[in-house]
């Protein structure tokens, strides 16, 4: 089995004869330095003509394009700086925190057992090549440029994308973790999300190719038949194709029971869907030659609402059996792409369906549920974005503050052969470096833990354990709403605070704060917007399960409390008994709007988006407090292998402490705005809102 995974590698991206000895050498902090040197040896490749690597685009070896923040200092107007993927902090979580290298030991069926901590670190250190010197530095230009509609059939996506695909294609980056029966290599799903992170965090809009057809994957695998199985996954899984998701309608967004797209038996097996889709992220595109459409439509007489929903396969070209292209296209048109606020290098399209030949996946009125497999990979694929985007302005913002100066410390000079001190000497705005360092590397690891629930949840259906497949299932219900809701609000707050550290250079374009805020603005609304998470949290996760998942995940958090409290040292034994008193006011909480609802059901949607809020900071402390509780104990082990820097630990428990002491109290507001009086909302008639305007 190692001989496979290690034939998998040499002919892919996963190989380590390129691997720069400087990844050896341990440093505190990737980002601290306001212009890196890339220790990573380049990952090339052609780019329309162009030689993709370092941090240059270059043409003809001699023209340089794009330099970002490797610059002259001195002819250097913009503050901006490259993409450094953050290989250290990933490592501390992976073996520290979460022992990822026991847990693949327990994935016999996922081929778990031939990933080891050198296997992990080829995935970090290639993927991080390739987000780095290829996915960055296209970037800028996907923003600038963006897509363009050419006509119904022809969407053009911004330079280089598509020949980083292939290149990401070409290494099977894709098909890593997906079964070896469609041509992936069925490694644990987790390695993905590791992928993920980086890619989303160097060009965001380029990974939403990639992520979005691991929904339509993953719809396919769950529901599809072994026919639509056989004929679809195999090009999906190489990348050969992409997929999308198609649910909104020009009259109904995240209330689905209005959709109206029909789709009208053929009479051979197959079904023809008329209607409009729009905001289909990545709707077609010139990255690939054929994209497959996941279609919520209703069949002739199918029941009113969200029960008579059917979900269909519906390809932008008709596929032969022998998996080649019909001549032409299916019925299937792009009449628009949107003009965005942000997001620019993903097209956004409004598709015509006008009698396309689609095809039935799982069952007839069932669609909603299958779909919410898709959903669910696209709620979690949206918590990565809100890291990955918080981490990228927090790079930046930390290498501004530590070079911009500006007047004096209060406590007396800092530096003093310079006009002034650096910015990060300044306690308000270490305030808001700490907040995103605690936001990012926090959020990072609750991103973890769900992916190693979900290689177990893989792990217990390949051994047709479907007792354990619902548990887990379960679990992950109802944490996906809060990573969802939680990181993607909190990661947009971090980007504000990004710009804000800045100053008015924040504002520029060409510094590159901004963009990060206009593309992490639609995570709040993307798949369920924060109040619709909140909804599905308070309401559907915990109410209808009478209280069962936030109980048990109470009593998780209460055993770890204690054996942090009984095992740690001063500060980590304090921080165990502060988690454990909030959990305590967190399932009371629970409890006590469980009661207001039975009398009056509006206090659900009350306290509901403060309830999500409240929940995240509280997990997002548990989360700090194991952080905080490996690093002690890497920092008492001297005999510690792959051991990183004493400093790098130190800083762990330091962000602890300040995430305790300055982001867990925010709790409190949190708790008085959710138990507030029904009436203080309610209470006011609507045409009492404004006496200027809307009196309608």
């Amino acid at each position: 089995m190692m001989n496979r995974v290690n034939n998998c590698a040499s002919r892919s991206a996963l190989k380590t004869k390129s691997l720069s000895p400087q990844l050896n050498t341990v440093f505190s902090d990737s980002r601290s330095a306001p212009v890196r040197q890339n220790t990573r040896q380049p990952f090339t490749a052609k780019v329309q003509g162009r030689i993709v690597g370092g941090n240059a685009l270059q043409t003809n070896g001699s023209t340089t394009l794009m330099q970002g923040a490797a610059r002259n200092r001195k002819q250097q107007m913009v503050f901006s700086r490259s993409y450094t993927a953050p290989v250290n902090d990933m490592r501390f979580l992976l073996r520290d925190v979460w022992d990822f290298p026991s847990h693949y030991k327990k994935l016999p069926l996922s081929n778990g057992e031939n990933v080891d901590s050198d296997f992990i670190d080829m995935v970090l250190d290639e993927n991080a090549k390739f987000a780095e010197n290829v996915l960055y530095p296209l970037n800028e230009g996907a923003d600038s440029v963006g897509c363009k509609r050419i006509d119904d059939h022809t969407i053009t996506t911004p330079p280089g994308f598509k020949e980083a695909y292939q290149q990401f294609n070409e290494g099977q980056w894709f098909g890593m973790t997906l079964p070896e029966q469609y041509g992936g290599q069925g490694l644990p799903s987790s390695l993905y999300t590791l992928l993920g992170e980086m890619n989303a965090a160097a060009n965001w809009t380029w990974s939403m190719f990639p992520g979005l057809t691991q929904g339509a994957v993953n719809t396919l695998l769950s529901h599809g038949t072994e026919e639509l199985k056989d004929l679809y996954l195999p090009p999906l899984v190489s990348g050969q194709w992409t997929g999308t998701m198609c649910l909104t309608e020009p009259q109904c967004g995240s209330d689905l029971g209005q959709v109206a797209t029909k789709a009208e038996p053929n009479g051979d097996g197959t079904y023809k869907i008329t209607g409009t889709k729009i905001f289909i992220s990545c709707g077609d595109h010139d990255m690939v030659d054929n994209v497959l459409h996941c279609v919520l439509a209703r069949l002739p007489g199918a029941p009113e609402g969200t029960r008579g929903i059917s979900l269909f396969l519906v390809p932008k070209s008709k596929v032969n059996p022998d998996g080649s292209l019909v001549e032409g296209y299916n019925n299937v048109a792009v009449s628009r792409i949107e003009e965005k606020m942000g997001c620019h290098g993903s097209p956004t399209c409004e598709i015509q369906f006008e009698g396309a030949e689609g095809y039935l996946i799982g069952q007839e009125n069932k669609g909603m549920n299958h779909m919410f497999t898709f959903i669910n990979t696209s709620r979690l694929g949206t918590a990565i974005m809100g890291v990955a985007l918080a981490e990228l302005s927090w790079q930046n913002s930390l290498a501004y503050a530590k070079d911009r100066i500006s007047m004096r410390a209060l406590s007396g000079a800092k530096a003093p052969n310079r006009a002034a001190d650096p910015i990060i000497c300044h306690p308000s705005v270490r305030k808001m470096l700490l907040t995103c360092k605690a936001v990012t590397e926090g959020g990072r690891s609750m991103i973890y833990e769900c992916a190693k629930l979900q290689d177990e949840m893989n792990e217990a259906k390949l051994a047709g354990d479907m007792g354990k497949v619902k548990a887990i299932d379960d679990r992950m219900g109802f944490l996906t709403p809060i990573l969802k809701g939680f990181l993607t609000e909190i990661g947009t707050e971090c980007t504000s605070i990004g710009i804000q550290v800045y100053g008015g250079h924040g504002y520029i374009q060409s510094n590159k704060q901004e963009s990060i805020m206009r593309d992490i603005r639609i995570a709040t609304v993307w798949e369920g917007t924060t109040q619709i998470q909140a909804l599905d949290l308070l309401g559907r996760k915990i109410m209808l399960q009478k209280l069962k998942p936030i109980n048990d995940h109470c009593k998780e958090i209460y055993a770890y409390c204690w054996k942090a409290a009984l095992g740690g040292s001063g500060r980590s034994r304090w921080h165990a008994i502060q988690l454990y008193r909030k959990t305590l006011e967190w399932q009371f909480l629970t409890y006590r709007i469980a009661v207001g609802a039975a009398k009056d059901k509006e206090v659900i949607g009350m306290a509901s988006v403060e309830y999500l809020l409240y929940s995240g900071y509280v997990s997002l402390a548990y989360h700090w407090l194991k952080m905080e509780v490996a690093a002690e104990a890497a920092l008492k082990d001297k005999t510690k292998e792959n051991a990183l820097d004493e400093g790098f630990y130190q800083a762990k428990i330091e962000t602890a402490h300040f995430y305790f002491e300055n982001l867990l109290p925010r709790t409190a507001w949190l708790k008085q705005s959710m138990l507030a009086p029904a009436d203080s909302v309610m209470a006011m008639p609507e045409a009492s809102f404004s006496f200027d305007h809307s009196r309608g």
